[in-house]
């Protein structure tokens, strides 16, 4: 499930930007004792970074990559012709200032000791980096990381990831799968899909005796997974996920409404900070789009439903989610949508941030 609660941006100062190849780095920030509490994170969630580009508020989700305890930092693969990661990857230096929000998310796990699966691809291993470096200080828990990616010279962490095995022998398996570097086994060459996988899973363990199995990357990958873990008999509620970048299905194109709307709409109700707002949402745009005209301090980072960060409950009314790829069942169940894919299908919706 998805943290609600409301933070507010901080500036924090780089401490640290480390290469982890050509193009990903590893930015670690710096937090002032009185801030501490505000930004202790919990293994596998994330930090929203806020930038202010040619007069439009720019944000991005990055996951934490630290084990828990220590600094914050997160692991950045730059995006051919994006706006925030190639600044992040080539211009950011130590002692630069950077607005974050506290952390946030539930890809997370629990305390007690288990048995752990982490299947990452490409940037997808930030997250597991926090995860299994945290999970791994406990002496009964162990884990199995599957690692996809395109060669040798991608693998994200690769250092870091080998020390972790070499200190965690005995508990700790390490697989490295390249799609498009032949590995000495065939086995351990191609993509992580449904098809690897069937054949990788069931030789490497026994699926049955695994607790929690976490799966980060992209679309594609995740959802082999889930059908995988599925047909292998894996009970949903082990299974967790979260999208990087939603590869096979790009976020939706951002409908802008300007005022004075024209067309169908709806009376829509905002609550947030305990504050109650409303505005006029056409029907084709989106409850986030439509009611940032009367409210631009609304939460969001990705609009491609994917982070989960703009996530409310509906109060009231009926509205239509386009996509979601960062709420469970449960929540949707429960009335939650992600607001940068919802759109209002009545006329009033009334919505909360707070909840």
């Amino acid at each position: 499930m998805t943290t609600s609660l409301r933070r507010t941006f901080h500036k924090l100062t780089v401490a640290h930007v480390e290469r982890l190849t050509d193009d990903a780095v590893a930015v670690t920030f710096d937090v002032p004792e009185e801030l501490a509490s505000e930004y202790t994170f919990r293994a596998g969630q994330s930090l929203t970074l806020r930038r202010i580009i040619d007069g439009r508020d720019e944000r991005r989700s990055y996951s934490i990559c630290a084990m828990v305890g220590l600094k914050p930092r997160i692991g950045v693969r730059e995006v051919p012709g994006g706006a925030f990661s190639p600044w992040l990857v080539h211009e950011v230096k130590p002692g630069d200032t950077i607005e974050v929000l506290p952390p946030t998310g539930d890809f997370t796990p629990a305390s007690t000791p288990a048995r752990h699966v982490l299947l990452a691809a490409g940037s997808g291993i930030t997250p597991v980096m926090s995860i299994l470096s945290t999970v791994l200080q406990d002496p009964a828990a162990s884990a199995v990381v599957l690692y996809g990616n395109r060669r040798t010279n991608t693998v994200m962490f690769a250092d870091e990831l080998a020390d972790l095995k070499d200190r965690y022998t005995a508990r700790m398996e390490l697989v490295h799968v390249l799609s498009r570097e032949p590995r000495e086994a065939e086995l351990f060459t191609g993509r992580l899909d449904a098809a690897k996988l069937r054949i990788l899973l069931p030789m490497l363990l026994q699926v049955s005796k695994v607790d929690h199995w976490w799966l980060c990357g992209p679309f594609g990958m995740v959802t082999d997974a889930r059908e995988v873990l599925t047909e292998l008999g894996v009970p949903r509620d082990r299974i967790h996920f979260e999208l990087f970048y939603v590869e096979d299905e790009p976020p939706e194109q951002v409908q802008h409404v300007d005022p004075g709307t024209t067309g169908p709409s709806a009376e829509v109700t905002v609550r947030l900070d305990g504050r109650t707002t409303t505005a006029v949402v056409a029907r084709d745009t989106t409850l986030l789009e439509g009611a940032q005209r009367v409210r631009p301090d609304l939460p969001f980072a990705c609009k491609g439903g994917v982070c989960g960060t703009c996530r409310a409950k509906v109060v009231s009314g009926k509205v239509h989610m386009r996509r979601n790829f960062a709420l469970e069942d449960a929540e949707v169940d429960a009335g939650f949508v992600v607001t940068c894919q919802t759109v209002p299908t009545s006329d009033a919706v009334e919505i909360d941030f707070d909840q």
